[in-house]
Parts: structure tokens; C-alpha cells; sequence
């Protein structure tokens, strides 16, 4: 699914025009990458969390050649589901495959 398919989806579920939702989803998006380059963390009850995690300074290796490279500490995006969410998708996936095995 793409970011298309969600604005569409949206919009269709809720009577709002397609341009307005595609604001509403940009808007959001946009707020947790400002969130996350400040370093702040987002919760989304029922849905997950964003955070930022801290990767130290390491050497690693380069697969294609084997040398060995200095990896500076840097900072990257994480998302962990809820156990909401996650049990959700679970039930979800299991009931339609029992549908599928009559």
C-alpha cells in the first residue's frame, strides 16, 4: 500500500476530499520526522511508538572487500508496534486464513 492508497482510502472513509487528506497525511508525516530530528519521541496509544536510538562508534567490515571501516556514531529512527496493534494483525491474518483453508 502506498501513500497514495492511504490518502485515498482516507478520503473515502471519511467524505473528505482527497487534497485536504493528502495535507492531513504530509502534515503528520511531517511532524514525526520533525519530532524525531529533534530527538523527541512519539506514542500513539493502540498504534505504536516512534524513537530515536543511538548507534555508537564501531568498525565494521566491508562485505565486498573485507576491509575493515570506522563507522561514526550516529542517531536512527525505530517504531515499535503496541501489543494492541500487534494482536490485532494477528487475529486479523489468522481468521482470514482459516477462511481460505474451506
Amino acid at each position: 500500500m502506498t501513500k497514495a492508497d492511504i490518502v485515498e482510502k482516507i478520503a473515502l472513509g471519511t467524505g473528505v476530499t482527497k487534497l485536504e487528506t493528502e495535507a492531513i497525511v504530509e502534515g503528520f508525516l511531517n511532524t514525526v520526522i520533525e519530532a524525531l530530528k529533534e530527538g523527541n519521541g512519539i506514542e500513539i496509544r493502540g498504534f505504536g511508538s516512534y524513537k530515536v536510538k543511538k548507534k555508537n562508534a564501531r568498525y565494521a567490515r566491508n562485505p565486498k572487500t573485507g576491509e575493515k571501516v570506522y563507522v561514526e556514531e550516529h542517531f536512527v529512527p525505530s517504531f515499535k508496534f503496541s501489543k494492541d496493534f500487534k494482536t490485532i494483525v494477528d487475529k486479523g491474518l489468522k481468521e482470514e486464513k482459516k477462511g481460505t483453508l474451506v
